[in-house]
């Protein structure tokens, strides 16, 4: 691994550390969501940037995975809250 692969290697785990820390703090559930995505980007970060160094394609067959699965939960987290708000409010959050 070259030294700037280090380096960027270093700087995506403090960004996971980050980003656990405002998963376990976030005052909201919508805060909560944007840090799993984050932690769930920078998770397919590393899977690229380590397919890279070893020179192997499974990896970014599983960082494809990680992505497809990143933007369903926040599609699903966004119908979810939207129907949430119709329900608080005496709709029924179809109409």
């Amino acid at each position: 691994m070259s030294d700037f692969n280090l380096l960027l290697a270093v700087f995506l785990l403090i960004n996971l550390i980050i980003a656990l820390l405002r998963v376990a703090r976030g005052p909201t559930d919508a805060d909560r969501l944007l840090a799993a995505l984050l932690f769930g980007t920078t998770g397919v970060a590393i899977l690229l940037l380590l397919a890279f160094t070893a020179d192997t394609l499974v990896l970014m067959d599983v960082a494809l995975v990680f992505a497809l699965l990143a933007a369903i939960t926040g599609a699903v987290f966004a119908q979810r809250a939207w129907r949430m708000e119709g329900v608080e409010e005496g709709k029924d959050g179809y109409s």
